[in-house]
């Protein structure tokens, strides 16, 4: 696999059995009265799922998602801000309150690309430690793509033999190729062969930041463009993806706040509706068609449409040039949306442990 750019870490030891924060103890899951929870703490948000397992699946009962921007100022200072620490810790701080009136028994809290980079993130794990009672677990890009593989997984058509799926998140891009495995039994599960996984150390809040704000011109939303494309070109060249595209052997699936976003605009939802939005298809044409509208507005205009809001107004078109880049050099056509990823790969991941395969039942934010 091609590895991250980024320098991995890992996080402190793991508190002894009955913490809250106690990363995911796989003996529980199954258990009857078992409450499950999921906290995937980004470069831009920090979200969170609370589900109780049964025999078939798992429901979330309480979920959480707060935009922190962790990383702001990361990819000039290399540091973590104090000003984003306390943003996020005050988020943390929310997600342990929740997991405490849940009950929950069975927990795993990760971390990706701001502390992988952060050269003071040894000291941000310890606060958050110490003030929230939750252990963060530094994760690698190709485990953060791997949990997102598992979180979309009912998403993919297991009649098409290769898919190409890719997170863009806010300080790193992960793209994976992945072949799904034939079966001869029509009524078996399909397995899935992560045949390559690439990070790329670009994501919304990286090059709002490097490119000197939200309000990309069309020669740096071009030059974003083909930074991605170079930058994913030995990928391609490695793995041969377009030839699978050529015949008709691959589908894509992009899970992300980017796509998630566009598909809210081509809805035209009033407000974000998370069941709305999961699963539906766009063709690129579409895709390219919300892009570049947003492109023709300004931030204030961005930051009035609904499914935006000032929160994300400036982060926006780095997404839309990143995913304009993924679209064109693989052109599948179309690409499903999947808004689901980290936490329910992890909350699949701790009911797999228990021997019995799970489906996702996910409610609305």
């Amino acid at each position: 696999m091609a590895r991250s750019h980024s320098r991995r870490r890992k996080g402190p030891m793991r508190p002894a059995d009955g913490d809250l924060s106690r990363p995911g103890a796989p003996q529980g899951a199954g258990r009857p009265d078992a409450v499950m929870a999921a906290v995937d703490l980004g470069t831009n948000n920090c979200r969170m799922l609370v589900a109780h397992p049964n025999a078939q699946d798992f429901a979330v009962v309480d979920s959480f998602s707060r935009i922190t921007r962790l990383g702001e100022g990361l990819s000039g200072s290399g540091r973590l801000s104090k000003a984003a620490m306390d943003r996020t810790v005050e988020a943390l701080k929310s997600c342990a309150e929740k997991m405490d009136r849940c009950g929950v028994t069975n927990s795993r809290h990760v971390a990706t690309e701001a502390c992988r980079r952060a050269d003071n993130c040894d000291d941000f794990i310890g606060r958050v430690a110490e003030e929230t009672g939750i252990v963060l677990e530094i994760i690698s890009a190709d485990e953060e793509a791997g949990l997102a593989l598992k979180g979309c997984k009912s998403l993919i058509d297991p009649d098409v033999p290769y898919a190409v799926i890719f997170d863009i998140g806010g300080g790193s891009t992960e793209v994976l190729f992945v072949k799904i495995e034939a079966v001869q039994d029509a009524q078996s599960a399909r397995d899935m062969e992560i045949l390559g996984c690439i990070s790329m150390p670009l994501g919304v809040v990286t090059v709002a930041e490097d490119c000197g704000g939200g309000d990309l011109c069309e020669r740096t939303y071009e030059e974003v463009g083909s930074r991605v494309a170079r930058l994913l070109h030995p990928f391609e060249q490695m793995h041969g993806i377009a030839n699978r595209i050529i015949a008709g052997e691959a589908q894509m699936i992009g899970t992300s706040g980017t796509v998630t976003t566009l598909g809210a605009l081509h809805l035209g939802l009033p407000r974000y509706d998370r069941t709305a939005v999961d699963g539906i298809t766009l063709d690129f044409e579409t895709l390219t068609g919300h892009s570049r509208a947003l492109c023709k507005m300004s931030l204030q205009e961005r930051a009035a449409e609904p499914c935006i809001g000032w929160q994300r107004a400036d982060l926006v078109l780095g997404g839309c040039a990143i995913l304009e880049a993924i679209c064109g050099l693989w052109p599948v056509g179309h690409l499903r949306v999947a808004d689901r990823g980290l936490r329910e790969g992890m909350l699949m991941d701790m009911l797999q442990s228990t021997g019995t395969q799970q489906t996702a039942s996910v409610a609305p934010e």
